[in-house]
């Protein structure tokens, strides 16, 4: 789900192109999720190998990585660990939404309405682990570094911006800025153009910025009051939010009363799974690892041939191509380093 702060985050308009150089920690599930969600049939059928395993993750993660390192970005990805216990019922929330959408998939299909099942398949996507023991394999082929989060994603990649390890962290979601994040950015891995649901148009899609200290001083708050604000509306520790209350009124009554435990006297109907403070410290201390080792390599042509093309029928062609790409990029940044080191 994430917390709804859109309305209140100014952001900047960039291309790719422009963060050229930079470091990008991407919250690797988040990526993989809108992979299995876009790269699919016309009916809605994700793409499978000969042996009927899903590969939608696995050539999102390809042909979109070697994009980005051809334009010069050095992505990480960081993957989920445990969920804290709090989210439980969010994640129980969106296996049910799963389950609902399956059902009005199954039922468009039947009826022959190809371009609505499409849309329900898209809200369908499970993430299974064998999809993320493979996308691992690939980037460790790709020469691409990853990092095992011991619990959210979205925190390991705030930390790791934080740490100045990384330039962004990327995420669809705006829980980044909760969990600290100096600078996020939005849409990296879904950038182009992309067609509206049920209709026959065309929008582009282009990556935002938006940098924690503007939202700060564009909302006249501080960090700890932020994270106030999405409790009030909703994060994926207590999905309800207080009903009726949007990000618009969150941010007034915080900024009225200085604090949401201040606040809470004023509104009515404000309940939560468990004492606010709770939700407040997964933000502000959230479980981090500095266990980590960012190095990014050569790709090993050979071997990831033989994993996508051999054991996952991808075309040997498109897959030499989209690694040519990779070298193009790496070749223009490498400048006098190794190719060891070809990022320095």
């Amino acid at each position: 789900m994430g917390v709804n702060l859109r309305d209140l985050v100014p952001k900047t308009t960039v291309r790719l192109e422009d963060l050229s150089g930079k470091s990008i920690a991407i919250d690797a599930y988040n990526a993989l999720y809108q992979f299995l969600a876009i790269i699919r049939q016309p009916d809605g059928t994700p793409l499978k190998d000969s042996s009927g395993r899903i590969t939608s993750h696995l050539s999102g993660l390809l042909y979109r990585t070697s994009n980005l390192v051809e334009l010069g970005i050095k992505p990480i990805y960081v993957f989920d660990g445990v969920p804290p216990a709090l989210k439980e019922v969010e994640i129980k929330r969106r296996m049910r939404a799963k389950e609902e959408a399956l059902i009005k998939y199954e039922q468009a299909l039947k009826e022959g309405k190809i371009e609505e099942a499409r849309m329900y398949a898209q809200a369908t996507s499970r993430l299974k682990d064998y999809m993320a023991e493979d996308s691992k394999r690939l980037l460790d082929l790709m020469g691409i570094p990853w990092i095992q989060a011991p619990s959210e994603g979205e925190a390991q990649a705030a930390h790791v911006v934080k740490q100045g390890d990384a330039d962004y962290c990327a995420s669809q979601d705006y829980d980044s800025l909760l969990f600290g994040a100096p600078r996020l950015i939005r849409n990296v891995t879904i950038s182009g153009k992309r067609k509206l649901p049920g209709k026959n148009v065309y929008v582009e899609v282009v990556p935002e910025v938006v940098e924690l200290e503007g939202v700060l001083k564009e909302c006249g708050i501080t960090y700890e009051q932020l994270i106030d604000v999405g409790i009030l509306v909703g994060t994926d520790f207590n999905p309800e939010g207080v009903k009726g209350l949007g990000p618009k009124t969150a941010l007034k009554l915080i900024k009225e009363h200085g604090s949401l435990e201040d606040a809470l006297p004023y509104i009515k109907n404000a309940e939560f799974p468990v004492e606010p403070r709770r939700i407040k410290e997964i933000f502000l201390r959230p479980k981090v690892t500095d266990n980590y080792k960012i190095d990014w390599r050569e790709p090993d042509v050979n071997g990831v041939v033989d994993f996508i093309c051999r054991e996952r029928d991808f075309s040997e062609d498109r897959v030499r191509k989209a690694l040519e790409k990779m070298q193009k990029g790496i070749t223009k940044l490498k400048g006098k380093t190794t190719l060891e080191k070809w990022f320095g």
